[in-house]
């Protein structure tokens, strides 16, 4: 489990990608691609065409126009990036859902064995793929929220709250972020979303120490089966993502685009 350090991509036709990585820890590679949502009304409507009827009526019922922009540039990114790594138009790109929300793509490009998952937050969004294992992926602007210590209580277990509450007043926006995108990223793996008991596993949130998964019921994090690492997709927003240790059998480097360069993100 280690903090992950993206990329700058090469001067390219796509000027909204902040960075790419291709994450390869020898039993757990993942590919990181983050999007800045702030497009002009061109860009939006190019991108709304290439939405799904589903998606449109979704992006229909945002109440402000501004979220509404950043739902359809978002999910445009994802088609986008999508068909690029299946050898598709993004139209053609064909989406699923489970029980609980989280999408995958259809039966028809089973052989790619291509799982993902996005988030975004305020004009950031975070995208992540793996072959052959699940994913789950949050980012969250860091921000002072006045009710946080209760929003702790209430959604943090135990041994969350007890690291929380003993952060420095000063460090604790940063560690409830913290917290709250790794168990996102955890619930949105497993693809059970909040239906998943928040108090059931316990996550590190403490300002810079190592991002791990600590327990998973009775089991520790080290033995749970799932992989935590976190990073800063850009100025002000800690993101996290979280993945399957399991391997499979795929040919991960077929499925990435060319690399960039390497160059850390200030």
């Amino acid at each position: 489990m280690t903090d992950v350090t993206l990329t700058l991509p090469e001067p390219g036709p796509n000027p909204h990608v902040i960075a790419e990585n291709a994450w390869f820890v020898p039993a757990n590679p993942y590919e990181i691609v983050v999007f800045r949502l702030d497009v002009g009304p061109e860009a939006s409507r190019a991108s709304a065409a290439l939405l799904s009827d589903a998606e449109r009526q979704r992006a229909s019922r945002f109440a402000f126009d501004r979220d509404r922009r950043r739902f359809i540039v978002a999910r445009a990114g994802l088609r986008r990036l999508l068909a690029a790594r299946l050898g598709v138009r993004p139209e053609s790109v064909e989406l699923t859902y489970g029980a609980h929300g989280k999408p995958a793509v259809s039966r028809r490009f089973a052989d790619a064995d291509l799982r993902f998952n996005l988030s975004h937050s305020e004009d950031v969004a975070v995208y992540a793929f793996a072959p052959g294992r699940e994913i789950g992926v949050d980012v969250e602007a860091v921000r002072v929220i006045p009710d946080a210590d209760d929003v702790a209580a209430c959604f943090f277990s135990r041994r969350e709250n007890e690291a929380y509450l003993a952060l420095d007043r000063r460090d604790r926006p940063l560690g409830f972020f913290n917290c709250w995108t790794r168990k996102e990223a955890f619930i949105k793996a497993i693809g059970e979303g909040l239906y998943h008991p928040l108090d059931c596993f316990d996550v590190s949130l403490a300002p810079g120490e190592p991002a791990k998964i600590l327990r998973v019921e009775c089991k520790s994090g080290d033995h749970c089966g799932w992989c935590l690492d976190s990073f800063s997709p850009a100025p002000g927003f800690v993101a996290a993502v979280v993945t399957e240790s399991r391997k499979r059998h795929v040919d991960f480097a077929a499925l990435l685009p060319r690399r960039a360069r390497p160059a850390t993100i200030p």
